[in-house]
Parts: structure tokens; C-alpha cells; sequence
């Protein structure tokens, strides 16, 4: 990710995280949805007439604060206020139940009922909600009854209410539904930045980041009015696939955490945990969206308590981490932040009896804002950091191969060199090779010294002047290959021999007598290998030592090796 690509994220987050600020304000208390909300409910068995119920008074308990899942069946009553908008839908929270019956009650007695199979609900605008079509609703009507069979959760108790319209009616409305749109538009670009920091990294944490803003972008889609707009789904498929996503978001999340935070900078108990915590997530919500009703009335409670402990292990996580120095944990505290504030608001609404369930959604679509930021910002800072190591060990290890591929005496390449390069030399144009010795070396060692002779290599290597068209290299001890190209190869080999003794002589006074050297020289012919070539120049050295030393043996390049030099130049030894 570029810094200007995280500059623009970052100003989109911003931008975003303001303009749903006006929005989030009634998030802590779960602002009450406008329309006409319940005034009374009534327990009953799914056995028993709905209209008897109704008729019934010392069945209806007024204090809605109160709602019980323990009967079969609920029903909710509502009152119609003469003088106002007829009502035309029933709207409540989305999830689990069998049917919904709605009675429209006339002040002198008639009853019209509608009766809707759950699977034949519809997902209203308003996120997380159902809605049904009322039966006939006149001037002459003064209560709404709606029965509902196996409720599953509070919330559908508590979040009914009655509308004359669907949600998105009006133009805030709309608006909310276009900053939403921009904030899944917005997740999806860490999408795009995490393909290409898998490229690079090819780090797991990047696959569980991708899956985490996924999760988080498929979660605004189906918790608010986005997919009515887009698809337009049964309310209760979006009831079960909520469910599964917030699953799998919790265990993305700490699948994440687990390969994110850096290497021994999370105690290892807890980092062992988080995968089952994973496991323990998706597993959960698939039972809870497979088998509603298993446990009805307490099911929903006890399916927000067995999350308790994979919040509290994350939040341990971070903490530990943090404490021990881990920057990633830092982005990631920051990030969450939000996300955690919704999982204890969700926890502590859905257990305290005497409390309204909330799902804190508008404190979550901001929290989105937040994780997309900072976890990215997290994600491109460890990218740079894990690039930046990388490069250094990349260079370390050039550097050590270049150390291993020189002599440290001469710091001219050595034979590990001239055996990895030489077929690259001769696709760039390297004919000829040479084999030097200096001649007498060891006499120069046993008279002076090793110390002087080790000046002495380094002033051949200085007279052998590697260059453009000439590679030197010091094979060992006193021997040393010369890799050359050009028409006047063999010229060039031979005016760095011969150029020996004056350097030798100029940088190693006090000798005594004049350092020559040998060579044997010879063309890279056809497809050798270069034992099978330095073992002719060698041979050929061998030669010009037997005839004297102080020479070159060697072939001209467009004649056969073992005819001799051009011009065999011999000097006195």
C-alpha cells in the first residue's frame, strides 16, 4: 500500500466516521423506532384460540419491560390513536420464529386476521427488521393485535411497532443508507491492499484480515437496508445468514489476532486459546442459526453468555500483548475499541433481565470505520516492517556471499566466483582464460617472510587489473586466472604478466631480486566446463614452468590449443 493510498483511506474513514456521528448519538440507548409501539402483551399457548386471548383482559400484562419468551405463543397489542396516519405495516426485529398472526380490532367488534408463515416474511428497509402487511385498517379500528407463535428473541417482543410506510421513506432515511453504502465501499478497498500485500508477504494474518473485512462488509450488508435494496432476500434467510456472519467475524477476528501480534509478544497459553476460540464461535452460530428452538425461551440468552469467555480472552490478548511491546496489538486495541464496546453492550442488554436488548448497530457500522482504518494502518506497517527486514536479510546474505566469493588478502574474486559466473562470462563474450603463478613464491616466503609475501600477492593482484574486459581472480596461494575478452585477449593477458615484476618491484621494495610469473593461456573452446579448461591452462603453465618460467605457453584463439603463442616471449628466471 502506497502512503498516498493510506492518506485517502484514512480521510475516507474520517469523513465517514463524522457524518455518522449524528446517527451513532442514539446508538448507547437504542433510540425507540418511530411509529406506534406495543402498549400491552399477553402470553398463550399455541393451542388456544388467538381471539379468546384477546377477549381475556387478566391475560395482558401493560409493563413492557417485562417481555417472557417462556410461552409458545406472544401476543402484542397495540392501540390506534383516532385522528392519526393509519397504520399499514407490523415491523419488528428479524429473528428466529414460526408465525406471525395480526388482527385489525373495530370499535364495534369485527376482526380481520392475516396469518404469515415466517418463511413468507419480508425484510423491511429498516436494518434488522421484518415487516408484514396489516389486514384492512379503517377509521373504525382501535387495536392491532399481533400474535407471534416460538419467538426466539426479546428483541422481535420489544422493537415491534406499527407504520404507515416501510423505512427509507423519507430523505434522512436515504442518507443513512448512502453513508452505509460508502462504508462497505470502503471495505472493500483493504480488499484490494490485501492482495497486494499477500503478494509480497505471503503471510497468513493477510488472508484472516481479508476475511475479516469481509465478514464485516457481508454483516452491514445483510444487518441493514442494503440487501433489500440489492436483493431483496426472506426476512428470516437474512435472520440465519446474520448468525453465521457474525460467527464468522468473531472467529476471523481472532484468527487474526493469533497470526498477527508478532512472535513471543503474546503469552503462549493465550495465543494457543484464540483458534478455539475460532472454532467455538463458528460453532455456535451455526447450531444457534441450524436449530433456533432447541431451548427456546433461553436460547438467545445463552447463545450471547457463550461468548463471554472468547471476549474476555481477546481482550486479555491485547492487553498482554500491548504490555509486552507488541505494536500490532496497538493498532488493533485502537481498532477494536468500538467493536468491543458493541460485544459488552450486546452482552450486557441480552442478560440483564430488566434491560431493553440491543445490538449497538449504528456503534458497530462505526466501529467499521474504525477496525478498516487502523487494523489496515496495522496490516501496512507490519508490510513495511517485515519488507524492511527482509531487504536486510536479502542484503546480509549478498553481503556474505560476496564475502565468501572474495579473497581477503587480494579482494579479488576467488575460484567459488569464477565456478558461478563462468558460463554467464562466456555468454558475455569471455574467450580466453589464464593460469599465473609467480614464480619462486616460496623462496620469496622462506627468505623475507609471509608477511612480505603476502604483499607480494597483493601487488600481482594489482598489476593483473581486472576491468571491462578483464576478470582477475586468486584461485590460492600463488596462483592466479585471468577471464578475458576481446581480439587482443592473449595481448591484454600477456602485458598484465609481463607488468608484474615492475609493480612488484615498485610497491615491494628490498627483495632483492626481480618476481616474475608464469602463464599458461588458452581459447574457451566449444561447450567445456571450466575444470575441463582450467586443467589445459593449467597444463600449459606446467609447460612454461619446465621451459624456464618467466613465460607464457599457450594457443592463439583462432588456432589449435598447443601450437604456441603468437610471439613466445621469454624473460631469464
Amino acid at each position: 500500500m502506497t502512503t498516498s493510498g493510506l492518506r485517502n483511506l484514512l480521510s475516507l474513514a474520517v469523513l465517514l466516521l463524522m457524518m455518522l456521528l449524528p446517527f451513532a448519538a442514539a446508538s448507547a440507548g437504542e433510540a425507540e423506532p418511530s411509529g406506534i409501539p406495543s402498549s400491552c402483551w399477553a402470553p398463550a399457548s399455541l393451542s388456544e384460540d388467538i381471539a379468546a386471548v384477546i377477549r381475556d383482559e387478566k391475560r395482558w400484562s401493560c409493563d413492557t419491560s417485562e417481555f417472557s419468551l417462556d410461552a409458545e405463543r406472544v401476543l402484542l397489542r397495540f392501540e390506534i390513536v383516532p385522528g392519526e396516519p393509519l397504520p399499514r405495516y407490523f415491523l419488528s426485529r428479524r429473528a428466529a420464529l414460526d408465525t406471525v398472526h395480526l388482527l385489525a380490532i373495530d370499535r364495534d367488534g369485527p376482526i380481520r386476521q392475516d396469518t404469515i408463515p415466517a418463511a413468507a416474511l419480508r425484510s423491511s428497509m429498516a436494518g434488522g427488521y421484518f415487516k408484514a402487511h396489516l389486514p384492512e385498517v379503517t377509521a373504525e379500528t382501535r387495536q392491532i393485535v399481533a400474535a407471534i407463535d416460538l419467538p426466539s428473541h426479546k428483541m422481535t417482543l420489544e422493537r415491534a411497532y406499527l407504520a404507515p410506510v416501510d423505512a427509507a421513506g423519507d430523505v434522512s432515511d436515504m442518507r443513512f443508507a448512502l453513508l452505509l453504502a460508502g462504508l462497505a465501499g470502503m471495505l472493500v478497498m483493504p480488499l484490494i491492499f490485501n492482495a497486494a500485500f499477500y503478494r509480497a508477504l505471503r503471510e497468513t494474518f493477510v488472508l484472516w484480515h481479508t476475511a475479516l473485512t469481509f465478514s464485516l462488509l457481508a454483516t452491514i450488508l445483510v444487518t441493514s437496508g442494503l440487501s433489500v435494496l440489492l436483493f431483496d432476500p426472506p426476512a428470516m434467510t437474512l435472520s440465519w445468514m446474520t448468525t453465521v456472519i457474525f460467527g464468522m467475524t468473531v472467529a476471523s477476528g481472532a484468527m487474526f489476532t493469533y497470526s498477527f501480534v508478532e512472535p513471543g509478544l503474546m503469552h503462549p497459553l493465550l495465543r494457543r486459546v484464540l483458534p478455539w476460540c475460532a472454532a467455538w464461535a463458528i460453532f455456535l452460530s451455526v447450531f444457534h442459526a441450524a436449530f433456533p428452538f432447541v431451548a427456546r425461551p433461553i436460547q438467545s440468552s445463552a447463545y450471547t453468555a457463550a461468548f463471554a469467555p472468547v471476549l474476555a480472552i481477546f481482550m486479555l490478548s491485547m492487553i498482554d500483548a500491548w504490555r509486552r511491546g507488541s505494536r500490532a496489538a496497538r493498532y488493533q486495541a485502537i481498532g477494536y475499541a468500538p467493536m468491543v464496546a458493541v460485544g459488552l453492550i450486546r452482552l450486557v442488554t441480552g442478560l440483564v433481565p430488566w434491560l431493553h436488548s440491543s445490538d449497538a448497530a449504528l456503534l458497530f457500522y462505526a466501529g467499521c470505520v474504525c477496525e478498516v482504518v487502523f487494523t489496515t494502518l496495522g496490516v501496512a506497517e507490519r508490510f513495511v516492517t517485515m519488507k524492511r527486514e527482509r531487504d536486510r536479510a536479502r542484503n546480509e546474505a549478498e553481503l556474505l556471499e560476496r564475502l565468501s566469493e572474495t579473497d581477503a588478502l587480494t579482494a579479488l574474486l576467488n575460484r567459488r566466483a569464477i565456478e558461478r559466473q563462468f558460463e554467464q562470462l562466456r555468454a558475455e563474450g569471455f574467450c580466453a582464460l589464464a593460469v599465473i603463478d609467480i614464480d619462486h613464491f616460496k623462496a620469496i616466503n622462506d627468505v623475507n617472510g609471509h608477511s612480505t609475501g603476502d604483499e607480494v600477492l597483493k601487488a600481482v593482484a594489482n598489476a593483473l587489473q581486472p576491468g571491462p574486459h578483464a576478470r582477475a581472480y586468486r584461485l590460492g596461494g600463488e596462483e592466479f586466472v585471468l577471464l578475458l575478452r576481446g581480439e587482443d585477449a592473449e595481448t591484454q593477458a600477456e602485458l598484465r604478466r609481463q607488468a608484474i615484476p615492475a609493480i612488484v618491484a615498485h610497491t615491494v621494495p628490498g627483495l632483492g631480486r626481480p618476481v616474475t610469473a608464469s602463464m599458461g593461456l588458452t581459447a574457451l573452446a566449444g561447450c567445456e566446463d571450466f575444470a575441463a579448461i582450467y586443467a589445459r591452462a593449467d597444463k600449459l603453465l606446467y609447460e612454461a614452468k619446465s621451459a624456464g618460467r618467466n613465460r607464457t605457453r599457450g594457443g592463439c584463439l583462432g588456432a589449435p590449443v598447443g601450437q604456441g603463442f603468437a610471439t613466445e616471449r621469454a624473460r631469464s628466471a
